[in-house]
């Protein structure tokens, strides 16, 4: 089994930034893909971005790129997502999330290990 426990939320003003980590425990995750995911109040838990085992091909959502980078250190069994000029609209719980048959997976039904989740709030 793998656990998953993200950190680096919290209360940023529009146009910040944020680093969120990802450390997993129980098992090595070099050999799985990655993803970040958030779900907003009321909403769908959503694609933010996601990296193969490698690091070597990454996808991202379309309201986050060029704002927002994936990446991940298989020596530390973690995974991060840098998120830059923040937006109001980015505020949500986000969740990172893991599976060894993945590659660059966008659906949250590709992954089947998950964290707690990190709040995220933006203000105006």
């Amino acid at each position: 089994q793998v656990q998953l426990v993200e950190s680096g939320g919290g209360l940023v003003q529009a146009g910040g930034s944020l680093r969120l980590s990802c450390a997993a425990s129980g098992r090595t995750i070099s050999l799985y893909g990655a993803g970040w995911f958030r779900q907003a109040p009321g909403k769908e838990r959503e694609f933010v971005a996601a990296i193969r085992w490698s690091g070597g091909s990454t996808n991202y959502a379309n309201s986050v790129k060029g704002r927002f980078t994936i990446s991940r250190d298989n020596a530390k069994n973690t995974v991060y997502l840098q998120m830059n000029s923040l937006k109001p609209e980015d505020t949500a719980v986000y969740y990172c999330a893991v599976d060894p048959r993945v590659r660059v997976g966008v659906l949250t039904s590709e992954y089947d290990y998950w964290g707690q989740g990190t709040q995220v709030t933006v203000s105006s």
